[in-house]
């Protein structure tokens, strides 16, 4: 396993799209759209200076949309019914082997400008992480790019059956699909029959406007009736996602965050993961998954490198921003991942959730400094942000299909001016940043590289010190945490303050905290890693390490051990 990941997810779509004045559900023609070509060494070494060690593209895979690409050979053309949005979801997926054309300079040439990113991304020291969509596909399906030999998903489905091994599709036989929301007139309308199962395991031919309508369940040889799984002889579905996922590893893909990778039976990725490592030992999987207890299994059967950890860290992180949590309620994160934390991926912000800056989330982007440092430093695990979010990026545009709902569009084209002032068509030297944009972004620069190159974050012990620090008069266990990371002759007390008020503390350490990683006892001058200052501090089971600590702020307090001066 790699030393800690540090993930940067950008949407190409959006992300150097220079346009000025969009407007909501416009048209590429009249909102633009940023190309991979515009994704250049000098920007992804300007993404490099965050400590990225991996890039996430996501959207990158051809997938349905409004925008009529049959001129250049793709066929057929989406029907704007069942597309959401006038770009489309990048999780509607039409053809598995693919390029989406919107991001090609050169439509044509859109595999070879692709293939050269993933050249630029490696020359510039990162690897590329890109969507496998395992669970579902756009309504249509047809693949124009795949390799001879290979056949479309439901090409020889039996259509009169609603479930069988070896169909690629769930069939609502003699049913026409019908969702609560018009589908046409005439020529135009769209026609589906039989219905086939949308996305989200809605069985029924009556999906509704809230239900993933723009996609359809794939059968991995589960029958949802009754739960049973018929998984020998080997699915189809199997074999062709397998062929897909190769696929890709030989276009030097590093990693697949697999999405909503719980809806598919843990059988599959039993079988599929170790397939594809046998011939690409270095491809890491990480698994989009919301429910703690399937972590163990997905680890230790399904073979994942990595898991979401949304239900758990994020979630009462969260809660302690905006919704009164206590801060001790920390402990119970880390508590319930005991064995497993190491393969926790952490995040504040990806194109699921509302940006952390959000009026629906903080509502100021500079508060992030505690949830940041506790998200990047608590485990030796992966840490993800979402392009803009060290910006300070607050959604407050309502883009077409998605709303003024905190979170930036995946369904329109448009444009955010906090990435157009990074941007700066082409040269992010920061000269175009605000005060408070620059400042935030020094400040993601500075704890992301601290967390992934100091080694008691990356590779370290962690010593929760709540326990100690409950009945402590300085200590507010509703709105302050800390912590200890230790390896190799060196500690980092690290404290973070979720209130608006500055304090001081004085905070314990317990004797087993020396005995368990055996820190000595006595006074060192220790360096503050996030503002790079000193102090005297005293580090003994006795006397409590004095520090203070800013509104919303931390601290990472970094003590060698040789430089250890004993008490008496």
């Amino acid at each position: 396993m790699d030393n800690k990941l540090i993930i940067y997810q950008i949407l190409p779509r959006l992300f150097t799209n220079t346009c000025t004045n969009c407007i909501p559900s416009g048209t590429i023609e009249q909102n633009g759209v940023g190309k991979l070509n515009d994704i250049t060494p000098e920007v992804l070494n300007s993404i490099k200076e965050l400590g990225t060690t991996h890039i996430w593209y996501t959207g990158l895979i051809e997938h349905a949309t409004k925008t009529d690409y049959s001129a250049q050979g793709i066929t057929p053309p989406d029907n704007p019914h069942v597309v959401k949005g006038q770009a489309g979801s990048p999780y509607a997926i039409k053809d598995y082997y693919d390029i989406d054309p919107d991001l090609a300079e050169s439509v044509p040439d859109r595999m070879r400008e692709f293939e050269s990113l993933v050249r630029r991304t490696h020359a510039a020291g990162m690897k590329v992480i890109i969507d496998f969509v395992p669970n579902h596909t756009a309504r249509v399906y047809h693949s124009d790019s795949k390799p001879k030999g290979i056949k479309d998903f439901g090409e020889d489905d039996n259509k009169e059956m609603f479930f069988s091994p070896s169909n690629n599709y769930y069939y609502i036989t003699r049913q026409l699909f019908s969702p609560s929301f018009p589908l046409g007139e005439g020529k135009k309308a769209y026609v589906e029959f039989p219905a086939k199962a949308t996305g989200d395991d809605c069985f029924s031919a009556f999906p509704g406007v809230n239900n993933w309508y723009e996609t359809v369940k794939l059968n991995y040889g589960r029958d949802p009736y009754d739960g049973s799984g018929h998984y020998s002889p080997i699915p189809d579905t199997w074999f062709k996602m397998l062929h897909i996922l190769r696929f890709w590893a030989t276009k030097g893909v590093d990693a697949f965050r697999c999405d909503m990778a719980f809806m598919v039976p843990l059988e599959f990725w039993q079988w599929a993961i170790p397939n594809v490592k046998d011939q690409y030992p270095h491809v890491q999987f990480i698994a989009e998954i919301y429910d703690i207890g399937l972590y163990r299994p997905f680890i230790f059967q399904g073979g994942f490198d990595y898991l979401y950890d949304k239900v758990n860290l994020y979630d009462t992180l969260r809660g302690v921003q905006c919704l009164n949590y206590s801060a001790a309620t920390l402990t119970n994160c880390w508590q319930s991942l005991e064995g497993i934390s190491d393969h926790m991926l952490n995040f504040l912000e990806n194109h699921d959730e509302q940006r952390f800056g959000s009026r629906q989330y903080a509502g100021d982007p500079a508060k992030v400094i505690p949830s940041l440092v506790v998200s990047s430093m608590i485990s030796t695990g992966p840490m993800m942000i979402y392009f803009g979010q060290e910006l300070g990026e607050q959604a407050t545009d309502a883009e077409g299909f998605s709303g003024r709902d905190g979170r930036t569009t995946i369904f329109d084209y448009w444009s955010l001016g906090t990435l157009r002032r990074w941007y700066n068509d082409g040269h992010p030297d920061g000269s175009q940043l605000t005060p408070r944009e620059r400042w935030l972004r020094n400040k993601y620069i500075r704890i992301l590289n601290l967390a992934k190159n100091e080694d008691a974050v990356a590779k370290g012990r962690f010593f929760d010190l709540m326990y100690v620090n409950y009945e402590n008069p300085t200590f507010n266990p509703h709105r302050q945490y800390a912590f200890l990371r230790n390896y190799n002759g060196e500690t980092l007390l690290i404290a973070v303050n979720f209130s608006s008020d500055s304090c001081d503390l004085a905070i314990n350490i317990p004797l087993h905290a020396f005995e368990t990683l055996d820190i000595p006892e006595g006074k060192a001058v220790a360096r503050e890693l996030i503002t790079d200052s000193e102090d005297l501090k005293t580090l003994s089971s006795e006397e409590p390490f004095r520090t203070m600590i800013p509104p919303y702020d931390a601290v990472v307090w970094k003590i060698r051990h040789d430089a250890v001066k004993p008490l008496h």
